[in-house]
């Protein structure tokens, strides 16, 4: 079957800053009224392949199928004869057969570009080690439900420039943000990341800044986000990152140097007491729980615009 009708997302780079704001309308129209679209993929089956650990996406991807009338599949790597051997490529074959779509979340992302060559569906990157594409959409829809828009504002992101730090600067640059990212030396985000969101920015109004002090980069800004500072596989180095990242916690006192209107987000899990406070996650300038419940509606947009259906 010829895949040149398809679509993958497999970064925020696959979709233009049109199509970026087009998805996240159709996300507003879904959380506004959940039964839109309800048999939208109808007769449709998406697998749900997890080689990580989920909550969020997990959940999230397996309701919104279900609210759009499709079936989810979810299967982890000891359920597929991947754990014995089985190459991806040949995986995305034959699920290919079988499916209408498969979302995956991994380590390497040269798994995920790996299973979209062999697939003849749609593949969609639900977290690797390099982007975490699915949860930059939620955030993007989640600033502009509390700041009303997107171009102009100020995201600052402390801590590990690590994939979701990746993924927005994508979506930031995309959509003329400034997306300014602290981080110590060392644990800066991959240069040419950097250096293709700033290519972007240049072309919709927005800045790519990097800096190593979180208290600069914090002024001004409109969000402040945080991660963990250990990621998934990089557990034994959880001790010895603490010490350096320490600085870089997201408190009170740092939030209080960002605007007066400024919000604050983590993709989640949180390590309370680590990267954020318990003062900043639960209290009245935090995000973090509208932004875990776009997941769900960003994700069925995606669906439904990666499928030509909005």
């Amino acid at each position: 079957m010829p895949r040149d009708y398809l679509r993958d997302y497999l970064s925020v780079d696959d979709l233009g800053p049109a199509e970026l704001l087009h998805l996240l309308d159709v996300a507003d129209a879904l959380k506004a009224d959940r039964t839109l679209q309800r048999d939208a993929l109808a007769g449709m089956t998406v697998a749900l392949l997890f080689e990580k650990a989920s909550t969020r996406t997990r959940v999230s991807f397996e309701v919104g199928v279900g609210q759009l009338g499709g079936r989810p599949l979810t299967l982890s790597g000891a359920d597929l004869q991947l754990g014995r051997g089985e190459t991806i490529e040949d995986t995305g074959r034959v699920l290919s057969r079988y499916v209408d779509a498969i979302v995956l979340r991994t380590f390497e992302q040269e798994r995920l570009e790996a299973l979209a060559e062999a697939a003849t569906v749609p593949v969609i990157n639900s977290l690797s080690d390099f982007e975490h594409p699915c949860q930059a959409l939620a955030d993007l829809m989640t600033i502009r439900e509390r700041l009303g828009t997107l171009s102009g504002k100020i995201l600052t992101y402390v801590g590990d420039g690590n994939n979701v730090a990746h993924s927005l600067l994508l979506a930031g640059a995309k959509t003329g943000m400034t997306v300014r990212i602290a981080a110590p030396a060392g644990f800066e985000p991959i240069p040419q990341v950097v250096q293709r969101a700033s290519e972007i920015a240049e072309e919709t109004g927005g800045a790519i800044e990097t800096v190593s002090d979180p208290q600069t980069a914090v002024k001004g800004a409109h969000v402040l986000y945080t991660d963990v500072w250990a990621s998934m596989g990089q557990e034994e180095e959880a001790d010895a990152r603490a010490l350096v990242f320490r600085p870089y916690q997201v408190n009170q006192a740092l939030l209080d140097l960002a605007d007066a209107s400024a919000i604050v987000l983590h993709c989640l899990p949180a390590h309370r007491g680590m990267e954020i406070t318990d003062e900043v996650i639960d209290g009245p300038r935090s995000a973090v729980w509208d932004q875990a419940e776009d997941r769900l509606h960003t994700q069925k947009a995606l669906l439904l615009v990666l499928f030509d259906l909005a």
